[in-house]
């Protein structure tokens, strides 16, 4: 029997991106095997593609960090799941294909009453998300929050969040076709042409008490200005640098060069804070598995409510990355595996 993997030979556009037959693994000690229903496809994907990604990938590469689907084969020492299990895991990579290898200890069971679509729109959007405002940030109620991209997958993830905890209000940016969606979501809309200006006129001048930005490069220094006193920034992402289907090398060094140093003392006497968040890095799986359980607790509640935009087939993964790069995605983008 073969397995089917999306691999990434080369950078460049979406065209590069290829799907092949590669052989089935045995799971080591510690994992376990899973039959591939549906995965997750994220911005960074295309960031890798593009070879702007770091760490960068060893080319070439399958990527992928979320996955659902059934367990079909189990490794040594791992108690608490059977063959059959319904499940959804985060990898550090390799999760866009039909059997994906997981650690069993970054892997838990869904319930039969989430579908294992939403479930797959849950590791990377939500425990992005999660981390940012509950962990680190320790959102409470009544504090604000502003969001970039806030009609995207980990927008609308931290949206929910922010709204689980009684953070009100929430600001975010999105195109004008996207305002209908975040409106009825209870979201405030920030003007994308002059964001800083207009956020501090709502906010009458304080500012917001936590700010996501996945965008980077100067936006990410205004951001930073528009911090309420004591307030948080997280910086999640770097879409600045790769605003087209292909690499553009000014626009990744303007990106980059807009994001240099911030001054400690001038945190220091407003009391703010800057959080660099990379999920595809953090290793304690513990951690992850907790905050996975607490999201899918409130996902099965209907307190939190995974929004899908769109799912293309595997073997049209180019169209799912040419999707992302339009921004024209409300929600989360998936690959169907089956």
């Amino acid at each position: 029997m073969q397995a089917r993997r999306l691999i990434i030979p080369r950078h460049g556009g979406p065209e590069v991106l290829r799907v092949q037959e590669c052989e089935i693994r045995e799971p080591g000690a510690g994992e376990l095997r899973i039959r591939g229903a549906f995965a997750g496809i994220n911005f960074a994907d295309l960031m890798m593609r593009l070879g702007l990604y770091r760490p960068r990938p060893v080319l070439p590469f399958t990527p992928g960090y979320e996955v659902s689907g059934l367990v079909d084969a189990l490794g040594d020492g791992v108690e608490g799941y059977a063959v059959g299990d319904r499940v959804v895991a985060a990898v550090p990579s390799g999760g866009q294909q039909t059997h994906v290898i997981a650690d069993a200890a970054a892997t838990i069971k869904v319930p039969d009453d989430i579908a294992l679509d939403a479930a797959a729109a849950i590791p990377v959007n939500y425990l992005t998300a999660w981390h940012m405002l509950v962990h680190l940030g320790n959102v409470q109620a009544d504090e604000s929050v502003m969001i970039h991209g806030i009609a995207g997958g980990v927008g609308i993830a931290a949206l929910q969040i922010a709204k689980l905890f009684l953070a009100e209000p929430v600001y975010g940016t999105c195109s004008p076709i996207k305002a209908e969606g975040i409106l009825s979501r209870r979201g405030k809309l920030v003007a994308r042409s002059d964001f800083a200006a207009d956020l501090m006129r709502q906010t009458k001048g304080r500012g917001a008490d936590h700010i996501l930005d996945a965008v980077g490069g100067r936006n990410l220094r205004e951001s930073y200005e528009c911090l309420a006193p004591g307030g948080r920034l997280y910086s999640f992402g770097l879409s600045a640098a790769a605003p087209g289907r292909k690499f553009k090398p000014l626009a990744a060094l303007k990106a980059l060069w807009g994001m240099r140093g911030f001054s400690m003392s001038k945190m220091m006497l407003k009391n703010r804070g800057v959080f660099g968040v990379h999920m595809g890095t953090f290793d304690d799986h513990g951690l992850l598995q907790r905050h996975l359980v607490s999201i899918l607790e409130h996902v099965q509640s209907g307190k939190l409510e995974p929004v899908i935009d769109f799912v293309f087939p595997l073997e049209q993964t180019h169209r799912a990355h040419e999707h992302l790069h339009s921004r024209m995605n409300f929600g989360k983008v998936l690959l169907d595996l089956e």
